[in-house]
Formats: C-alpha cells, structure tokens, sequence
C-alpha cells in the first residue's frame, strides 16, 4: 500500500519544481494539478486519500512560496536599501506571502481534485 507523507511530499515536490521552472499561472493551475495528480497515484488508497495527499501538496507548496516571498523581498530591500530597506522589503514580502497563502488556497482545491482523479485511478 502506498504512503500518505510520501504522496504528498512527491507532490509537494513536483508543484514546487513547476512553480521555480514556469512561474505565474502555471504554479497554481498546472503544477498543482499535476502534483496533486501525482500524490494521488502514490498514495494508492482510493479516490479520498489521494484528494487528502494532494490537498496536503497544494497547501505546503502555497505555504513554501509565501515563506520564500518574505524572505526574497527581506534580502532584496535590505542589499539596496540597509537596515531599514529590509524592514520595508519584509513587510512587502508578508503583504505578498499573505496574497499567496490567499491564492494557495485555490490551488489546493485544483490539487485534491488532481489528488482525486490519481487516486480513483490508482484504486
């Protein structure tokens, strides 16, 4: 029988690879399905565990990419603008990274029903 963790983490992985590879819309509708689609097949435990592995993908990719928004835009101000540059530059990237937890939310739901279809066709 397949894993729960070892579904997710593979779609985690492969949402996160498509985001850095091809970034914008196809983050959140491609990688996403199709990382949810393949946290399904490897979970292998029917249509509900393979829509949990891949809600579980979409949530920590969305979350990942929020903490690398804060991050990016902290060392960002604070190489061109110093101390104060990287306070500024952090509050950006939160504004950001909270728009992007906002639009993870979407992507998860694209990724349990790519989660859903692997795991229907992995039963």
């Amino acid at each position: 029988m397949g894993s729960l963790w070892l579904g997710t983490f593979v779609g985690f992985l492969i949402t996160l690879i498509l985001g850095f590879l091809f970034p914008g819309i196809v983050h959140l509708i491609g990688g996403l399905i199709v990382g949810g689609f393949m946290a399904g097949i490897i979970a292998w435990g029917g249509m509900l565990r393979g829509a949990l592995a891949g809600f579980l993908a979409g949530i920590f990719g969305g979350i990942i990419v929020a903490i690398l928004a804060v991050l990016g835009l902290a060392v960002v101000g604070g190489v061109t603008g110093g101390i104060l540059g990287g306070l500024f530059g952090g509050l950006a990237g939160l504004a950001i990274g909270v728009v992007a937890i906002i639009l993870a939310i979407f992507g998860a739901i694209a990724s349990t029903i790519g989660g859903f279809i692997g795991g229907a066709l992995a039963r």
